[in-house]
């Protein structure tokens, strides 16, 4: 965790936090909030109310409730006043593929854009006639020039995905062979290239993730054309390095306190996606076949709010995850709904994690020396698998994209996790996965490259 030991005043300074709607996005963006109000810089964190209540609550490492911490004392949530859209939920059919792009959330990305910068200029102009410098740190996927058009407001762009992911979007990754591009929804597409005709002059780009890792490709980024000129600052893992070890009164910690050391399989494919009822049998029946321990999260994909509901009824399912717990004789653990995934991914218990390979899931595992069972579902996934199982070989293969529409059988799930914690293979992917847990570690303390680059983009923003 990038931490200051005597955090400074710079009321002269306000940054200005613009997250793109969307859990995944939300919380890397929330958590370097956090890490610029420890150093007494004021942040203002935007977006809508309910997007604001929803990062707040999901927001795990940091004690932002107490009013003595510096991180809350600086730390301010702006709620803006969108107009109720029709925001449809995540389409789930047992007979039909849901693994796909999360399109619905296209409606709160739209809002995110044409709803927000008339409510977003007037924070900006109040910010810059009160303060020498404003900076305005928006989600790489959306633009703001009108915004950012006082002579005192300096715009960053932050990226939530890993730098060969941005390399593939570039169409420069030679890594990555295979024709991706129908990871992304058409509409969402159009949306990101509208955003990026969009003229907007950025002084740097900040990426959660580390030059231990990426070096290469952040360097390949650095010379790209269209970034001439612009520093990138390379400051991940942005997630807290937890000290804890996850000690709480979650059920599912206490289970783990009670567990030998890495011997526990953490499941979770992250908040965009669910899961056919065809291919949660079949991943249920493979957990409990392995004869491995497991905390498998069981939920599907957030709706647009996801504080409404629709009184959808689950019983028989609820059934039948009471049932393989019962038969586990406290083998198994099924979490439904949220689960606090940095605790447990940070408990000395937890040996594997079974992943989606969402960017915030990657470097939240690789920073804890937690190897992956790779399983890309959409977006950056299959190339932050290509990253975390051919590059870095921290984790391995259980469904590959170009499967992406074929139900993975229970033996194959039952393989790749015994393979994984029991076989020579995965003997070799966890000794790297420790290696480069240690690696990310190092990085954010004094003298690592992620501390001194974060260092440097603070006192750039409150330079004189």
């Amino acid at each position: 965790m990038i931490s200051l030991t005597n955090p400074q005043e710079s009321t002269a300074i306000a940054v200005v936090m613009v997250p793109l709607p969307m859990q995944g996005h939300l919380n890397p963006l929330l958590h370097l909030s956090a890490h610029l109000a420890t150093r007494g810089i004021a942040v203002h964190y935007v977006s809508s109310a309910t997007h604001n209540r929803q990062a707040s609550q999901r927001f795990h490492g940091w004690n932002l409730s107490s009013s003595s911490s510096a991180s809350s004392s600086h730390l301010h949530f702006h709620d803006l006043p969108f107009t109720s859209l029709p925001l449809p939920s995540p389409y789930r059919s047992p007979n039909s593929a849901t693994t796909k792009f999360p399109s619905h959330h296209q409606a709160s990305f739209d809002a995110s854009t044409s709803q927000l910068l008339p409510h977003l200029s007037p924070i900006l102009l109040s910010l810059s006639l009160s303060h020498r410098r404003v900076v305005l740190l928006h989600d790489s996927s959306m633009s703001f020039a009108n915004a950012a058009a006082s002579p005192n407001i300096e715009s960053f762009s932050f990226h939530t995905s890993s730098a060969i992911s941005n390399l593939f979007f570039l169409g420069k990754s030679e890594l990555c062979q295979a024709k991706l591009i129908s990871c992304f929804g058409e509409e969402f597409l159009d949306w990101v290239w509208q955003q990026r005709r969009i003229p907007i002059a950025v002084k740097g780009r900040i990426f959660n993730t580390c030059r231990s890792i990426e070096g290469e490709f952040l360097n390949q980024l650095s010379s790209e054309t269209a970034w001439k000129g612009q520093r990138i600052f390379s400051i991940g893992p942005l997630n807290p390095i937890l000290a804890d070890r996850g000690r709480s009164d979650e059920r599912c910690l206490k289970w783990l306190d009670r567990q030998p050391v890495a011997s526990v399989v953490y499941v979770s494919f992250g908040t965009t996606a669910t899961m056919t009822r065809e291919q949660e049998k079949e991943i249920a029946a493979g957990l409990e076949e392995s004869g491995e321990r497991f905390i498998w999260v069981r939920r599907e994909a957030d709706r647009c709010n996801i504080f409404e509901t629709e009184g959808e009824e689950e019983e028989e399912e609820d059934s039948a995850l009471a049932e393989l717990e019962e038969r586990s004789k406290g083998r198994i653990v099924v979490v439904r709904g949220w689960a606090p995934q940095l605790q447990i991914l940070a408990h000395p218990s937890t040996g594997g994690f079974l992943s989606h390979c969402g960017w915030n899931s990657c470097m939240e595992a690789m920073s804890n020396g937690v190897p992956i069972l790779a399983w890309p579902i959409h977006s950056d996934q299959p190339t932050n698998t290509v990253l975390v199982t051919k590059i870095l070989k921290v984790g391995m293969v259980v469904k590959e994209w170009s499967d992406k529409d074929e139900v993975v059988a229970a033996a194959t799930v039952k393989d790749a996790v015994v393979k994984l914690m029991v076989g020579d293979e995965g003997r070799e992917v966890r000794k790297k996965a420790r290696e480069v847990g240690e690696s990310l570690r190092a990085a954010v303390v004094d003298g690592g490259s992620s501390k001194e680059d974060f260092d440097e983009f603070v006192n750039y923003i409150c330079r004189p």
